[in-house]
């Protein structure tokens, strides 16, 4: 298996300085991610950089979900739903242990902005612009039908409604293997380096000057085409070509909550519209958390200071317990909330969830492409039609032919190797494994689970828990520094193993552990590893500002 550590980062940094590439992505969330990969699979020199971790933005903080879209029916959005649904088998297919098919009710109540006979239209429909071909057949339901499945909905005013699938995904990790895959054909990626201005020659852009956020140095990176994949931050990076230019987004916040399903009692996947706006929510089983969300409310804040509020915990936990009406959450039993902004287009719309999730992508008289808009579920789609436009700008330089596609719908992303999960399960528990830590490598990282296995053979104590009595194992640590060039305790923590989100108390007791494993692999003095670790609280303590944190 290939490192991706502290050291590819260092020689991809040095690269960078020393080399003209084809492209450089600024912006390593899932589109940039999906640039960087479509464009190294065509043979293109390709460099990629993010101000600070791969998906540290939107793309971490997601709903989770790759769908087709069930809401944008009544939007009349019917080629947005058939692109997703597309999408969503493709990457089913090339990533088994990070998207997953998951069955969904959909309850319908007397009163409710959107009728029973609605959601029974829009179910069948969804099949058919899935065309027959989802990864389950929907149920039409009735009230009992919707409570043998989920017994502890609110049974008054209840209709019936509907059963449908779509598929759940690991948002950060799924970011972070498509950066990998865009390694693994060649392109240079490195986390923590900010652009902090454009490069230009004879009024094109023509690269950047990068900042090491680690050592402070600075280099300029030259590449003959640059592409602004920067999400939320799109406008911001625009401006550094043309100080004049327009804002071309409208900034959405989305904020979720976590809180421990035994409290809510959600047997499966919900979703449902809000009792105090009409908009469709989702309550999604994560682990033993459930995650409730989300909001969809404009905001002005910049993309580094979007929190979620206490306006938004009362929001989202009045939404539940309307539909969960024994649960009575509160907000002691939040375990976490965060927001983050969806990058939407600038296009009239009455409200936020009425503005069209598609994506555009635009060329600035210097040459700087942007992409801006769309939805995790089609990045493979703006990456493509990205990578296009490079192609034509990469054509008129110097005449080059690039191949009009890449492979990218076939490929596996590491880990997506192996579509058998649970054979794989049976293979760690054969060599020696815990079964409940068997489980979570395979579900977790897939054909790479043997990897992190072995790790944890050569040196037995790294099989030992992170947390007590929680799935996830020291080795895990080791695999996040030498093969997803995981830099600091937050990164580790927060994007690779979601702690931040899913455990009462954030995991603080693991900070100093991890800190120690990492520091081990990257060469850190004690100071330092005491600074990530301290870090990693400050961030806690930020989050839980929100909220009256659960009890540990």
């Amino acid at each position: 298996m290939e490192t991706f550590s502290a050291e590819t980062r260092r020689a991809a940094l040095e690269a960078m300085a020393s080399e003209v590439h084809d492209v450089l992505v600024i912006g390593g969330g899932i589109t940039g991610a999906g640039i960087a990969r479509d464009a190294a699979m065509r043979g293109l020199r390709v460099a990629l950089v993010d101000a600070g971790d791969f998906a540290r933005g939107t793309s971490s903080r997601s709903s989770c979900l790759i769908h087709g879209g069930l809401r944008y029916l009544e939007h009349g959005w019917l080629h947005l739903v058939l692109e997703a649904s597309r999408e969503r088998r493709t990457l089913l297919r090339i990533a088994p242990h990070l998207v997953t098919p998951r069955a969904f009710v959909f309850p319908v109540h007397a009163g409710a902005r959107v009728r029973r006979w609605q959601i029974w239209a829009a179910v069948w429909l969804y099949d058919v612009l899935a065309l027959f071909r989802n990864v389950g057949r929907h149920r039409l339901l009735s009230r009992s039908g919707v409570l043998r499945i989920e017994t502890l909905l609110k049974d008054r005013g209840l209709e019936g409604g509907a059963l449908y699938y779509d598929a759940q995904c690991d948002d950060a990790r799924l970011t972070i293997a498509t950066v990998r895959a865009a390694f693994r054909h060649g392109a240079r990626c490195a986390n923590y380096a900010r652009v902090v201005s454009l490069e230009k020659a004879g009024g094109r852009v023509r690269g950047a000057q990068i900042e090491d956020v680690v050592s402070g140095r600075q280099i300029a990176v030259r590449a003959h085409c640059v592409v602004n994949a920067t999400g939320p931050w799109s406008d911001e990076v625009r401006r550094l070509d043309d100080p004049a230019a327009a804002a071309a987004l409208r900034p959405t916040k989305g904020a979720h909550v976590t809180v421990p399903q035994r409290r809510i009692g959600n047997a499966g996947a919900v979703t449902f519209t809000s009792p105090v706006d009409g908009r469709v929510m989702f309550i999604l089983p994560w682990g033993d958390a459930t995650l409730i969300g989300t909001t969809d409310t404009d905001c002005g804040q910049a993309p580094d200071g979007v929190a979620a509020d206490q306006a938004d915990v009362v929001y989202l936990l009045r939404s539940a317990n309307a539909l969960f009406p024994d649960a009575r959450l509160h907000d002691g039993d939040v375990i976490a909330a965060w927001a983050a902004l969806r990058p939407l287009l600038d296009v009239p719309a009455r409200s936020p969830s009425s503005v069209p999730r598609e994506h555009r992508i635009s060329e600035a008289p210097s040459g700087l492409v942007t992409v801006a808009g769309g939805k995790l579920t089609t990045y493979r789609v703006m990456a493509a039609q990205t990578v296009d436009l490079v192609a034509r700008q990469l054509h008129d330089l110097d005449g080059r032919r690039v191949p009009e596609r890449a492979a990218t719908d076939r490929e596996p992303l590491p880990g997506g190797e192996i579509s058998d999960l649970a054979q794989l399960t049976d293979e760690l528990v054969q060599e020696g494994l815990d079964a409940a830590a068997a489980e979570h490598l395979a579900t977790t990282y897939g054909a790479e689970a043997a990897s992190i296995a072995r790790i944890a053979q050569v040196e037995p104590a790294l099989g030992a828990p992170l947390l007590e009595g929680r799935r996830w194992i020291q080795a895990e640590v080791v695999h996040h520094a030498r093969r997803e060039m995981a830099l600091t305790v937050s990164d580790v923590l927060t994007r690779r193993l979601h702690v931040l989100y899913r455990v009462p108390g954030h995991g603080l007791e693991a900070a100093g552990k991890v800190a120690e494993l990492l520091g081990r692999e990257l060469g850190w003095d004690k100071d330092t590893a005491a600074a990530s670790a301290a870090d990693y609280r400050s961030e806690v303590d930020s989050m839980r500002s929100a909220f009256r944190p659960a009890a540990t």
